[in-house]
């Protein structure tokens, strides 16, 4: 439009205007060829040159001045701006917090043998599935063990044969006195009944001979009860030593498969540190481990939780829902004066990921309400001036100043309820603030 203008005017200012006429003599003057003519001025011609001419400035200061404001209205605002649109404007709330597992597995160094040596051990972060190998020990020691148990218990099993072997031996040879008893005081009683045809001291003789018998029977049948009481014993305590033996050779063979760890379930390895050798780490490959360490946790991926009171996680958001908010409140000494009381608050997050581990750091977003088709800026693009909120809209020359009303206010954006219109740009940093 601007072209259009200045060039309408120069075809204007270049039209043919005549001040002076040529007309038939009325008076009447010689050339130099002697040829007669006439010179007739018209007045009323220059008058209206006059105007032309005025009309024509007029008109270039117009251009002039239309040059200047298409000049000043193309130039770029001073200040970055930004240009508003209606969108949904989110209502959240901004915290920290820890990622916790509410159910997993503790795999720990068995817990029934001696020091235990690590030969292997699953990466931190590694992903196992159910039955693969997370670590293994050095199993030498427990094969000696295993051996030395296993021999034992060999010998223990020898031994209750034996002792049953001679107690059935001894219970035969109790067992052939006390028949041979038996007779002994039978022949007694034949004789001791001749009493009455026998001079009385022959009588008196069978009945001491067949008390001496029934007393040797007495002693031949208690001995045969004692030896089998002390067979049953012996047989006993040679079992109890035997029983002892199997266990401790049981025990061995436990810890032996022992020495190979395995997933019980599918997961994402996540060493446990503990303090050892100075410091505190998770065990290596190569280092000591005392029974029953635990080596690491192997969490249950549909159990993982927000506990609130990832960032590892740059490149997925990841979201949930609020599972349990606590009712008891409780202090946090670290956050300085005054002490601030908190409230645990677990969420639960809809999506799995492997990389996804106990401890982890997470940035979490709450969003409180949603508010469709709304008017929203940035919190920077608002400014308080003489106790009114203001924002500056750029017109094309310059900013305006603007009173607006903000609603609601929410991390870096704002909702505005008036004072601004969808299209408008405003600037992001007060533009009357001189650097």
């Amino acid at each position: 439009m601007r072209k259009e203008i200045i060039s309408r005017l120069r075809k204007f200012l270049t039209w043919p205007s005549k001040s002076v006429v040529l007309s038939p003599p009325s008076r009447t003057k010689h050339g130099m060829d002697g040829a007669p003519y006439r010179l007739r001025s018209g007045t009323g011609s220059i008058a209206r040159n006059r105007k032309v001419i005025a009309v024509a400035a007029l008109l270039v200061a117009c251009a002039v001045a239309l040059s200047l404001w298409l000049h000043h209205s193309s130039k770029p605002p001073t200040a970055p701006t930004f240009e508003v649109k209606r969108e949904e404007f989110l209502d959240v709330l901004q915290f920290r917090g820890e990622l916790k597992s509410m159910k997993s597995v503790t795999i720990t160094a068995p817990a029934d043998a001696g020091d235990l040596q690590i030969l292997k051990l699953a990466a931190d972060g590694t992903h196992v599935n159910a039955g693969d190998v997370v670590a293994e020990f050095d199993p030498s020691k427990t094969q000696h063990d295993l051996a030395q148990d296993q021999s034992i218990l060999k010998s223990a099993q020898a031994e209750i044969d034996q002792v049953r072997a001679q107690g059935r031996l001894t219970e035969e040879q109790d067992t052939t006195a006390v028949t041979k008893a038996k007779y002994d005081v039978e022949v007694a009683k034949l004789d001791a009944s001749k009493s009455e045809i026998v001079s009385k001291i022959e009588g008196a003789e069978a009945n001491l001979k067949l008390s001496d018998a029934e007393q040797a029977l007495h002693e031949a049948e208690e001995k045969l009860k004692s030896d089998r009481a002390v067979n049953l014993a012996t047989i006993e305590s040679k079992k109890q030593a035997s029983a002892k033996a199997a266990y401790d050779a049981q025990r061995a063979e436990h810890s032996l498969a022992a020495m190979t760890l395995k997933a019980p379930a599918s997961g994402t390895i996540s060493l446990t540190p503990l303090w050892h050798n100075g410091g505190e780490s998770s065990f290596k490959p190569g280092e000591q481990a005392w029974p029953g360490a635990p080596l690491a946790e192997l969490p249950d991926a549909t159990s993982l939780r927000i506990a609130a009171r990832l960032d590892a996680i740059a490149d997925r958001q990841f979201t949930g829902k609020i599972a349990r908010i606590g009712t008891i409140a409780s202090s946090d000494f670290s956050a300085g004066w005054p002490i601030p009381r908190n409230f645990d608050l677990e969420i639960a997050i809809d999506q799995a990921d492997q990389r996804l581990k106990p401890g982890m750091t997470v940035q979490v977003t709450v969003i409180v309400d949603r508010i469709p088709n709304s008017i929203t800026i940035p919190a920077q693009a608002s400014f308080l001036k003489s106790g009114q909120t203001v924002a500056y809209v750029w017109d094309g020359a310059k900013f305006q100043a603007r009173f607006i009303q903000i609603e609601r206010r929410s991390r870096d954006r704002v909702l505005v309820s008036r004072g601004l219109n969808a299209g408008d740009k405003v600037a992001l940093k007060d533009p009357t603030e001189k650097e």
